[in-house]
């Protein structure tokens, strides 16, 4: 089975070719194709590579599917007896991407 753990975004993902999934927002138009080089662990045929801390040559390939946001959080602050209330939210931007290619260097 072939798979890859790539680093993107100060977050660790385990990725499968034809695989979608949100990573945090990159700067790419949708239907350009990334490359993420910073893989950690590669595994094919061959066997399983692990990298200190990464693979030297190795890289995934992805296209952009879209851009977007996630639904809105709610953050509420209170301090009991205080009467001190503070309530925001967001909607953190996200990036989703379809994984075509595990290449893993010689």
């Amino acid at each position: 089975m072939e798979y890859a753990v790539i680093r993107t975004g100060g977050k660790q993902y385990r990725v499968v070719p034809g695989e979608v999934l949100r990573v945090e927002k990159l700067e790419a138009e949708p239907g350009s194709d990334v490359e993420f080089s910073e893989v950690l662990v590669a595994s094919d045929a061959s066997g399983l590579k692990v990298g200190q801390p990464t693979i030297p040559g190795a890289k995934v390939i992805a296209r952009v599917v879209r851009q977007g946001k996630a639904k809105k959080i709610l953050v509420f602050k209170k301090k009991r007896r205080k009467n001190y209330r503070r309530r925001y939210g967001h909607r953190q931007p996200f990036t989703e991407i379809r994984v075509t290619s595990i290449q893993v260097g010689a």
